[in-house]
């Protein structure tokens, strides 16, 4: 990408999109396009497209998308699977039939096999059966990046797809039901310390591991493989390292400053039991993560209490 390329972020109101957007600007790009969804809804095809005519992009970080925790996805399969579906492949569409120089889709580790083998390489997808408690949208996000690789084989386009793990930090969504467990557990035991209570009673057993990686290192990534990576196969990002939900439980309530007690409930679903990446690919084309998860959490929780309103969302 040259510095004044023409540039669409999709989604850049969201976690992923608003720090693709930061990294862009912090690495000198002038030429970022932008929509809100009032202004143009993905689910459209018709605006969609008359978007593109329009503006012919020439590059497209698409990172639109419907998401949410275990409970929003369990107790809306079909939304999720529907409003994702449509958006990316109206998107991806468009900008194929408008000429688009590249574009990238950022999809999410759900897609690899609930019991994929670990640390899971970008190879073993479609090896095995999904987690169900997101399976509407892992089929979704899979639908996607094969479009992307689909045009590439028929086409000849230079589309590219990276698959990232479990995300947080600025701009995350910290609503109590439809939220993901990071940002679930920095609004519970801030709350918590406020009200002074002296438990905290937390889903599951606490034995699932998982990977966490913070959103402005994500977008790093995605700038750097738009400029130095194309391929069919997606790209794992990742920092390569995992701990139980029980250790980020307490590693919460230590940055949070909550000194209570941590229960379990185990009644309440665990999701997949391990979801660590292999992510030896990004550094093998040169790229690692920068920020230790302590100093992330601390990072986010600052954004936390820096915009209250994120939590009514």
């Amino acid at each position: 990408m040259e510095l004044n390329s023409k540039i669409y972020v999709a989604g850049h109101r969201g976690m992923v999109g608003s720090a693709i957007v930061r990294e862009l600007q912090r690495q000198g790009y002038t030429n970022i396009i932008t929509r809100t969804h009032k202004e143009l809804d993905l689910c459209r095809q018709d605006r969609v497209e008359a978007f593109f005519a329009a503006e012919k992009p020439e590059y497209v970080f698409l990172a639109a998308a419907k998401v949410g925790g275990i409970v929003a996805n369990r107790n809306a399969l079909a939304d999720f699977m529907y409003e994702n579906m449509i958006l990316e492949m109206n998107v991806i569409h468009a900008a194929w039939k408008n000429g688009c120089k590249k574009l990238e889709f950022l999809g999410s580790s759900c897609i690899y096999p609930r019991l994929a083998p670990q640390p899971m390489q970008e190879s073993c997808l479609l090896t095995g059966e999904l987690e169900k408690t997101n399976e509407a949208y892992a089929l979704a996000k899979i639908s996607g990046l094969k479009y992307c690789e689909f045009l590439n084989r028929q086409y000849g386009t230079d589309y590219i797809s990276v698959m990232p793990t479990n995300l947080y930090g600025p701009n995350d969504n910290y609503h109590p039901e439809h939220s993901h467990v990071l940002p679930a557990l920095i609004r519970r035991f801030h709350e918590a310390k406020q009200s002074g209570a002296e438990s905290v009673t937390c889903w599951g057993t606490g034995t699932p591991l998982r990977e966490f990686l913070y959103v402005d290192d994500l977008a790093n990534l995605c700038v750097f493989l738009m400029n130095n990576y194309s391929g069919n196969e997606t790209v794992n990002a990742g920092t390569g390292k995992e701990l139980t939900i029980k250790q980020l439980t307490e590693l919460v309530a230590k940055v949070v400053g909550y000194k209570g007690r941590i229960e379990w409930d185990a009644t309440r679903p665990d999701g997949t039991p391990r979801k660590l990446l292999d992510v030896s690919k990004a550094k093998a084309l040169g790229w690692t993560y920068k920020t230790e998860l302590e100093d992330g959490i601390r990072l986010a929780y600052k954004d936390f209490l820096e915009n209250p309103m994120r939590a009514e969302r």
